[in-house]
């Protein structure tokens, strides 16, 4: 089985999100071993596609992102 890429695990973060966080913490894990392979030193995610869309979800998702070596941004809407 091939190494999930970014994209990949950005998208599994987003179902998770939507199934009530379902495994969080493993996607977080493959997002940020995909983040390695790639180079990359964050992650960006949609707002839109957030269950929670305002700025405490945001902030709340960056923090629990960060306790786990993830750093999060957001695009612009």
């Amino acid at each position: 089985m091939s190494e999930p890429t970014v994209v990949d695990a950005t998208n599994r973060i987003y179902e998770s999100l939507q199934a009530d966080n379902a495994d969080i913490d493993l996607h977080i894990a493959n997002l940020k071993a995909a983040l390695t392979r790639a180079g990359l030193t964050e992650a960006v995610f949609d707002p839109a596609r957030l269950v929670y869309k305002n700025r405490s979800g945001r902030k709340l998702m960056q923090a629990y992102f960060r306790q786990r070596g993830v750093t999060v941004k957001f695009n612009a809407s």
